[in-house]
């Protein structure tokens, strides 16, 4: 069994941080609309019982995990820009 290590994404060394976190964010909500579109379909071909609950039930948990990855970094975004506006300077 060979496991290759995750390498981070590196963004365009010319794009300013805002644009690349901002592609980043966007590619995020893609890759979520994606699974949960992948999840639907799974669903669906269960009830028209044309697919196995096993392939539903993978790809809806993988659907709700990624959704409770970008709801965790909204959350913590909002929280950070928050207590940045809030400080006296």
């Amino acid at each position: 069994m060979n496991v290759t290590p995750l390498q981070p994404d590196a963004g365009p060394q010319s794009a300013s941080p805002d644009a690349v976190d901002g592609e980043l964010f966007a590619s995020i909500l893609d890759g979520v609309g994606t699974a949960l579109a992948r999840a639907d379909r799974a669903e669906r071909a269960f009830a028209e019982r044309k697919g196995g609950l096993v392939e539903m039930i993978v790809e809806r948990a993988g659907a709700d995990v990624m959704l409770g990855i970008a709801v965790a970094g909204a959350q913590r975004t909002t929280q950070a820009i928050s207590t940045l506006l809030g400080m006296q300077v």
